[in-house]
């Protein structure tokens, strides 16, 4: 079992990956350096094994495949996640280790924005993206930590989180998964403010705006729905039952007034709408009783993932 290990989950990687390998080679010497082709139609691989990595292969497209096959493989006492292309300088690496290693944390976020803006995000789509991700992860799970960088791709994790967190995600929502897992799961969260710099010259993000963006808010959608479902469909409630109110209050005004309901489809979507808004309070009431089974359940579980690592060391 290493006692840090390196995790570089990577796709057409050439032209950065060495870097990233001897950089990380020399700010943690003691780490295991993995690194994980993702079906790379270039020499990502060769280059890595060459600099000195262990190099492993997942077939299955996608980040969050890579990041469920290392987290399966791997034993290590801290795990080190980082992009393979070289965004990421690895002098942060180190602070963010020690406080896994020293029981401090359970997952380190290395927070890029604290002190950087980097110029991806400066395009306006890809900007606004990455805010409004930040935004809701804060608004519904908020409470206890505030994030100020959740979609970030370098964090140091313990084997308590590494372990116990299900991976559902396939590809770049992984990291939205992680947080919101770490969030509701009230696992100790601590950010590190790293710096960030751009992509050298040819290099170029795997990341599509539109089509990622849009399962990571997929993604928060779901989480959202499958961890507080009182308040998801609670909410949904509320504005049923506002809706049939307003549709229903001139019927009954009509009708107090002359004895009649000539609206009569109004007033079947108004009482169609309100024994929805009925229905929903009840469906939010027993799902909230599984999730917060699910919470109890996941504690028995902890304790038992403490006990087996205590056995390894």
């Amino acid at each position: 079992m290493d006692k840090i290990a390196v995790l570089i989950p990577c796709y057409n990687e050439s032209q950065t990956i060495e870097k990233v390998v001897r950089d990380y080679q020399r700010v943690l010497p003691q780490a295991g350096i993995y690194v994980y082709d993702n079906n790379s139609a270039d020499n990502t691989a060769a280059i890595a094994q060459a600099a000195g990595a262990i190099v492993r292969y997942e077939y299955r497209q996608g980040k969050g495949n890579v990041v469920r096959t290392m987290f399966r493989e791997i034993e290590a006492d801290c795990y080190l996640i980082v992009d393979g292309d070289d965004t990421y300088p690895a002098e942060s690496a180190g602070e963010m280790c020690e406080l896994v290693l020293q029981n401090k944390a359970d997952m380190v976020i290395g927070d890029r924005l604290s002190l950087t803006y980097f110029k991806e995000n400066k395009r306006p789509l890809h900007g606004a993206g990455n805010i409004l991700v930040r935004k809701c992860i804060n608004m519904f799970w908020g409470e206890r930590c505030h994030i100020e960088d959740g979609m970030t791709g370098f964090r140091a994790c313990s084997p308590l989180f590494v372990k116990s967190f299900p991976i559902l995600s396939q590809g770049f929502e992984i990291e939205t998964e992680m947080t919101v897992h770490a969030l509701d799961k009230n696992l100790r969260i601590c950010s590190v403010p790293v710096s960030y710099r751009d992509r050298p010259e040819g290099s170029h993000s795997k990341l599509n705006t539109f089509s990622d963006g849009c399962k990571v808010m997929g993604t928060i959608f779901n989480l959202y729905r499958d961890y507080k479902p009182l308040k998801f469909f609670g909410y949904a409630a509320c504005l049923m039952f506002f809706i049939s109110l307003v549709l229903f209050i001139p019927v009954f005004i009509e009708y107090i007034e002359t004895g009649l309901v000539p609206r009569m489809p109004t007033l079947v979507v108004s009482v169609v709408l309100m024994l929805a808004a009925f229905l929903s309070v009840v469906c939010g009431l027993i799902l909230d009783t599984n999730a917060k089974n699910n919470r109890k359940n996941f504690e028995v579980q902890m304790n038992i993932i403490r006990m087996l690592l205590r056995q390894q060391r």
